[in-house]
């Protein structure tokens, strides 16, 4: 069994979200997605979410392609990660290329390319201005 995982705040879930999720399972047999916690996004990423970690776990949990949805909660997780849960391969959108190339010496690294015209800072962004 290949085992995939990707991370992701996933807020304010959007056709985006849904295609690097099929498209994440599609490179395995079981994808485990790490959606991050409130507490992670205010504090480390300096990040707002509209909707709470747990509904965003909730609804990713939902996804078809999901196979198991667990907390990230800080940067240095993914190692261990990847480790404890045998991953064969790490995916991420194109944004952050050669940022977690890292990981490279634990599994294969996979950078796909976003969805054209669509992100949550956009929606954010179009909300504002309505």
């Amino acid at each position: 069994m290949k085992t995939v995982i990707t991370y992701g705040t996933f807020d304010l879930f959007h056709i985006g979200h849904l295609n690097l999720l099929r498209r994440a399972k599609e490179l395995g047999d079981y994808l485990i997605v790490a959606v991050s916690t409130d507490r992670f996004n205010w504090e480390e990423k300096h990040k707002k979410c509209e909707i709470s970690d747990t509904d965003r776990m909730a609804i990713v949990e939902s996804i078809k392609y999901v196979d198991k949805v667990i907390p990230e909660d800080s940067w240095d997780q993914k190692i261990k990660d990847v480790q404890k849960y045998d991953v064969d391969v790490f995916v991420m959108g194109d944004d952050w290329k050669g940022k977690f190339d890292f990981l490279k010496d634990y599994c294969e690294v996979v950078y796909l390319p976003r969805t054209e015209g669509i992100s949550s800072t956009q929606l954010k962004e179009d909300m504002k201005n309505k």
